[in-house]
């Protein structure tokens, strides 16, 4: 099996294990991650999403995650493609969190590139609605 191949599966299975939990997996995140994981959203830690904030390291990115599921709740997160090519795998999909503050869902389509390195993420960032995300926050 290709390095691509390999890290394709991995993700594979973090996220349908991620779907079913309704967040309840976060373990398994982080056993796929190298301890100097660069992780990136593209809301960049605006007021009132902090926990988006660019992060290094496990330490931080368990921020990221502490963050997301204290104050959001799963509704859905749904895979709709796999790219894999080299070092790198894009997730192409869908995905649902309500705010647990507000009680307003945002709806978004999702696209996660992460990047590996020796079978561990080195990198990742997702890119979704950020407007969608801000308007669930308020």
């Amino acid at each position: 099996m290709s390095d691509a191949a390999a890290n394709k599966a991995i993700l594979e299975q973090v996220y349908r294990r991620w779907h079913e939990t309704r967040g309840g997996s976060l373990n398994e995140f982080f056993e796929i991650f190298a301890d100097e994981i660069v992780w990136g959203s593209l809301a960049h830690g605006a007021a009132p999403v902090a926990f988006t904030a660019q992060a290094r390291g496990k330490s931080e990115v368990r921020g990221y995650f502490d963050g997301l599921l204290e104050g959001w709740h799963m509704v859905y997160y749904r895979v709709h493609h796999f790219i894999a090519e080299g070092e790198r795998v894009v997730m192409v999909g869908a995905t649902a969190w309500t705010n647990k503050a507000t009680g307003k869902t945002c709806d978004t389509p999702k696209v996660d590139i992460w990047r590996f390195q020796n079978g561990r993420a080195i990198e990742f960032f997702e890119f979704y609605d950020t407007a969608g995300l801000l308007a669930a926050a308020t």
